[in-house]
């Protein structure tokens, strides 16, 4: 979330970065600035009330005692004024602070200055292809193929027992996934990443604590029952940990990693691009969360980048980095890289990871803060996927079937304790 004092102080730029991403309300800052300066206004009258009520309060003791009964029943009198006055102003107060609110929530973070404005994912900036991907494809078949093929994902038994979106993983396909998950963990623990193993369920402030809420709650499976929600990814309560919390500057990079199921209803999502394991209701993902010195944090953010590389690289899988324009960028983020594997049978591009600095609009809503040098102040998060598995299993499948079978690379096969696929 947007802080209102840096919407008066930036406005300019705040304006050009909404155009960035193609935001059209952008009336809404003047609004909020005009409703925070009503606001204002509103608690400056209330102090003063009640500043008079408690003066008058203190003069009609001393009145009491000096037997000056009337002059102290017209003080009386006047308090229970000042005492409606003061009801009156703080009902207005709350209203124009929850109108506030709801206008902050609305406005998406500002792009940071690298980002460049656009439209969608036509506009994305290129900045690193691992192969030429030209005939890498030649004969190949897609996953959902391999998988019947093989036996090693059930997309119809999925069906029967959920319903579309909800594969069952069998044999060497489980196992599989079970080693990407342990492999993926060791990387980000090797990297400095502390392993937290955080529920699967949040409530409603958590998720308007890393902005899923209001902005994605068509996207999550709500139980109404206990007014809870399944997690779309470990990113949410992992940063939820440090919500309502003040970190000491000398504990400042914080680093976690988890594994998690992720779920997501996807509505409206359908065709093609959609089959088999390429968009899921529910999913295993391996998380990436960093919490830093405002100063740190795009430095961090690289860091981040080149991490989730070496995994590609060790994946042998062909992949490309982009670096998503205004009108791709995630409401929450200010900048975000987009990893992208290619799928040698559907002749795609699949993403499989996105790592993204929120500067400070989660801490904002988080209120979590660190100090430093006598000060508290906002710190800046950051998340990725180190590696989100159904795409990675489908470009797996697709870029390594030969005659035998599907022939996994060195490092998978380490974990996986097995070779071939047949």
């Amino acid at each position: 979330m947007l802080q209102v004092q840096f919407l008066r102080e930036n406005k300019e730029r705040v304006l050009e970065g909404l155009g960035k991403r193609n935001f059209k309300q952008t009336e809404l800052v003047d609004e909020a600035i005009s409703v925070d300066d009503e606001r204002k206004k509103l608690q400056f009258e209330l102090d003063q009330n009640l500043a008079e009520m408690n003066s008058i309060s203190k003069k009609i003791g001393i009145l009491m005692k000096e037997g000056k009964k009337e002059e102290a029943e017209a003080a009386k009198s006047k308090t229970a004024e000042f005492k409606q006055n003061a009801q009156e102003l703080q009902q207005k107060l709350k209203i124009a602070e929850a109108r506030l609110l709801e206008i902050l929530y609305l406005l998406p973070n500002i792009p940071y200055e690298k980002v460049v404005a656009g439209v969608g994912a036509d506009d994305n900036e290129i900045i690193y292809q691992s192969h030429d991907v030209k005939g890498l494809g030649e004969g190949a078949i897609p996953h959902w193929e391999l998988a019947k093929k093989y036996n090693i994902i059930d997309f119809e038994l999925g069906v029967k027992i959920a319903g579309a979106g909800f594969p069952v993983y069998l044999g060497k396909g489980a196992r599989l996934q079970r080693a990407l998950v342990q492999y993926f963990l060791d990387k980000n623990v090797e990297a400095g990443y502390m392993e937290v193993n955080p529920p699967h369920v949040v409530n409603e402030a958590s998720g308007y604590g890393t902005g899923q809420l209001p902005d994605k709650e068509g996207q999550m499976y709500y139980i109404n029952e206990d007014n809870l929600y399944l997690i779309p990814t470990a990113e949410v309560p992992v940063t939820n940990i440090y919500r309502d919390v003040i970190l000491d500057e000398k504990d400042l990079p914080v680093k976690n990693t988890a594994f998690s199921q992720c779920y997501r209803r996807e509505a409206g999502s359908y065709g093609a691009h959609v089959r088999g394991l390429n968009r899921l209701h529910q999913f295993e993902k391996v998380e990436i969360v960093r919490i830093e010195k405002p100063e740190n944090s795009y430095a961090a953010l690289e860091g981040m980048v080149e991490h989730v590389k070496s995994i590609l690289e060790d994946l042998e899988l062909p992949f490309r980095i982009l670096r998503l324009c205004g009108g791709d960028t995630g409401f929450a983020a200010a900048m975000t890289y987009d990893f992208e594997v290619w799928s040698a049978a559907q002749e795609m591009w699949l993403e499989v990871s996105s790592v993204s600095n929120f500067e400070t609009f989660q801490a904002n809503r988080l209120k979590c803060r660190f100090k430093g040098d006598g000060k508290t102040q906002l710190v800046h998060t950051l998340n990725g996927s180190a590696m989100a598995l159904p795409r990675i299993m489908a470009a797996l499948l697709e870029n390594n079937q030969n005659e035998e079978g599907i022939k996994l690379p060195a490092k998978v096969a380490e974990y996986a304790r097995f070779d071939l696929i047949s």
